[in-house]
């Protein structure tokens, strides 16, 4: 565009230039010799206007020049501007910090600034700016926060990803998939969903599935388990052997054995006894488990045997509880454990 009106301008004073010194100063014409060749006789006004013709030639090229140098500056930096806000789009998907290269310094030292800081949209941010892919994105989170379900196969997002979480789980609350779709597809799915999934699910499904999904049992899932033994809801016909299986797929602790045990309460007494005597034979936590059951059940034969035996510091609680009971003080064991 400046090209051009100082292209028209710069003719227009050659013209007048021309014009000028053939007009009112000289109209004669001049031989010049060039690399001892003489040149045909030229009017002395073109002389003059041939100079500066060049001059405006090679001002033209000094501007187009530096114009081009300028067009390739103000590319790379729409490129990287844009390229900014692809990595704020990728932050917000919490995909993480893809180290970005950019062309430009400032934008460089932009990248390693967001490098180094933990950026998260709050509910204030509104799909308003100007940019249309950081609108949907917000808008996407949004929609995740309130518990509503939406498409994310177009951003590949891992299973990991907390937004792809959080949407199955809308999902999963909404109903979309059910807990056994859930479990029998578990590898596309977070654990944490997967194990909720299988959680609900052990509460009403038959024993053949609980043990075929069994690799996602977990502390929780087990009490689950142990609550429909012999319960009044969901009953499940289970054997102490099929339970001690159960029990080796976890590392519980001595807290966790006697919280399994309390879960058993509905067990037939027999039973109960003898799955506790088995697994504390099979693993020293489970010692806690049994002597509990021992004492809920009124057994105190043998847990007096077991204590006996003991080293003075192993069992303090238990120690405790016994010695009440002797005394005639009669409290419940679960304030010992």
């Amino acid at each position: 565009m400046y090209i051009k009106r100082y292209t028209v301008l710069s003719m227009l004073f050659i013209i007048l230039l021309g014009w000028y010194v053939y007009g009112f100063v000289t109209q004669e014409s001049a031989n010049i010799e060039l690399f001892g060749i003489t040149l045909p006789s030229l009017s002395i006004a073109f002389l003059v206007v041939i100079p500066v013709f060049l001059l405006y030639v090679a001002s033209v090229l000094h501007i187009s020049f530096y114009s081009i140098l300028g067009s390739l500056r103000l590319r790379k930096d729409r490129k990287d501007y844009e390229r900014l806000l692809e990595t704020i789009v990728d932050i917000y998907l919490q995909k993480g910090n893809k180290h970005t290269t950019f062309q430009t310094q400032k934008y460089q030292l932009l990248a390693t600034l967001i490098d180094n800081t933990t950026i998260v949209p709050t509910q204030e941010i509104q799909a308003d700016t100007s940019h249309e892919k950081i609108n949907t994105v917000i808008k996407l989170i949004n929609d995740i926060k309130e518990g509503n379900v939406v498409d994310l196969r177009k951003y590949a997002l891992s299973s990991s990803n907390p937004l792809v979480i959080q949407n199955d789980k809308n999902r999963y609350t909404k109903g979309d998939i059910s807990a056994e779709d859930i479990v029998s597809n578990s590898e596309k799915y977070d654990i944490s969903i997967s194990s909720q999934a299988y959680k609900d699910l052990v509460k009403t499904c038959s024993l053949s599935t609980i043990k075929k999904y069994k690799k996602l049992l977990n502390k929780e899932s087990l009490l689950e388990i142990l609550k429909r033994v012999n319960g009044e809801k969901n009953t499940l016909n289970i054997s102490n052997a099929e339970l001690i299986d159960l029990f080796n797929q976890l590392d519980l602790t001595s807290k966790e054995f006697i919280q399994a045990s309390s879960a058993l309460s509905s067990m037939i007494p027999e039973k109960r006894m003898k799955l506790f005597e088995t697994l504390s034979e099979e693993n020293e936590k489970a010692m806690d488990g049994y002597l509990f059951t021992l004492f809920d059940l009124e057994m105190l034969a043998p847990a007096d045997e077991i204590l006996e035996s003991s080293r003075p510091s192993e069992y303090l609680n238990f120690k405790s509880y016994r010695a009440l009971k002797e005394c005639n003080k009669h409290f419940n064991i679960n304030l010992f454990v």
